[in-house]
């Protein structure tokens, strides 16, 4: 398949950014931007720093990612990058910038971020958007509420420059991901699956958009499992993959489930996995994000009758909060330069709340979709030791069959999950996408 012009998409995208910045300058009364690429931070009681990630809002204009660098826009005008190339022997200084998108700014290098203060334009109301500091104290009003709710709310309708980025970012994960599994099926280690995972991504952990899921057996029931053994335990009978990669600064976030042979458990992946794709199916402009969620509850409460985890109807599992204990989180969320991307819950772009269903607290997105959202589709069932003393505490125990449970226990859980773009028609998965090709 012949990819679309990055260059060309990359222009687009910027017009349409101006556009939007010079909409919300206007509506909230200011007369610039200002937006830093952010500074590194160091480590309580030492000198070395934490892994630099860039100001999103910042990388939404372009894909650097060098600390101490400014974008500086006034509507009307040529945005300007000052990028910080330090006069430094201890550590690289990062190169002057090259690409497709280096000519559509006025690029100053310069070896400090202080240089800002000589070369903003004199006069107006200048909104700084970053983190405070030096540079930038007293040039602006920092993260005006007003405006960045704007922006804010308008990123989550991506450009096809950044659903190009991400389809990118999503072949880098899938290559990945096979490669995973096939470390986990020929003997290695928690760890080992991690690192085959960078060495096929072709990056460093700091360059992973998140922190590697990498989840055997009963790990796989930990939602954020961060540990990583390092030897593999005997007779291990499943894997919970959930990992991501970057293009551009732009994520994929992808989660797969695999047991080690056919059986009861493989069963249960197959059941979930139609689950997943008839949700994907939903992401759809109109549709609001809320009901894919509840419609999810729905539809695991079907996978627990049908393979007798849960006695009784499907419709009783939802109505006693049953379903929660197997399916604890949110169906997804908004994704793009942060995993889970901004503007979530917003209720228009003046700001405001959109609520969470009642009795769902951990849902990220209660918006109504639109062209062009990038959301998750992450549906799971899992055998939580704690939830289950709960429940089998209470009135829902009489629904579940232990037995059953205490079986499958040992696989820690399922989650599946792909990302997927509202468009006109049906959806468009990059997930399965990706796969298809890779195959």
């Amino acid at each position: 398949m012949t990819r679309p012009d990055l260059g060309s998409l990359y222009r687009d995208h910027l017009r349409q950014l101006m556009a939007r910045a010079d909409r919300a300058l206007a509506e909230a009364g200011f007369d610039g931007l200002i937006v830093g690429s952010g500074a590194l931070r160091y480590y309580y009681l030492d000198d070395s720093s934490y892994p630099f990630r860039p100001n999103p809002r910042y990388r939404a204009w372009l894909p650097d990612a060098s600390p101490d660098c400014f974008l500086v826009y006034r509507p009307g005008g040529r945005p300007k990058l000052l990028f910080c190339q330090p006069d430094d022997y201890w550590y690289l200084p990062p190169a002057r910038p090259e690409g497709y998108w280096v000519d559509s700014f006025d690029l100053e290098v310069v070896r400090s971020p202080s240089e800002l203060r000589g070369r903003v334009g004199a006069g107006g109301r200048w909104a700084v958007l970053g983190e405070p500091g030096p540079a930038t104290d007293g040039l602006g009003e920092h993260d005006p509420p007003v405006l960045v709710a704007r922006l804010d709310y308008g990123r989550a309708s991506k450009t096809p420059y950044e659903l190009e980025c991400m389809a990118l970012a999503s072949a880098a994960g899938v290559r990945a991901h096979r490669a995973a599994e096939a470390a986990f099926r020929s003997g290695a280690s928690e760890y080992e699956v991690h690192l085959a995972y960078c060495r096929a991504a072709g990056a460093r952990e700091e360059e992973l958009p998140y922190n590697n899921i990498i989840a055997f057996d009963r790990h796989a029931a930990v939602l954020h499992y961060q540990v990583l053994d390092r030897q593999r335990p005997p007779g291990v009978r499943a894997f919970l993959i959930d990992a991501g990669a970057q293009h551009a600064g732009y994520a994929c976030d992808i989660t797969r489930t695999y047991a080690a042979a056919a059986g009861t458990f493989q069963e249960l992946i197959d059941a979930m996995d139609a689950v997943q794709l008839a949700l994907a199916d939903r992401v759809r402009p109109g549709v609001d994000y809320r009901e894919i969620h509840l419609e999810a509850h729905r539809a695991i409460a079907g996978v627990l009758t049908a393979h007798g985890i849960v006695k009784g109807s499907a419709e009783a599992a939802v109505e006693s909060g049953l379903t929660s204990v197997f399916f604890p989180h949110g169906i997804g969320h908004l994704l793009g330069l942060m995993v889970h991307d901004a503007g979530g819950f917003m209720a228009g772009p003046a700001g405001g709340t959109s609520p969470k269903p009642e009795g769902h607290p951990y849902l990220r997105l209660t918006r109504t979709l639109e062209p062009g959202f990038v959301v998750t589709i992450e549906p799971g069932i899992y055998f939580i030791e704690s939830l289950l003393a709960q429940a089998r505490a209470d009135a829902r125990g009489r629904m579940v069959d232990w037995r059953r449970v205490e079986a499958l226990a040992p696989c820690g859980g399922v989650r599946i999950e792909d990302n997927v773009v509202a468009q006109a028609g049906a959806p468009r998965n990059f997930t399965r996408e990706a796969f298809a090709a890779a195959a």
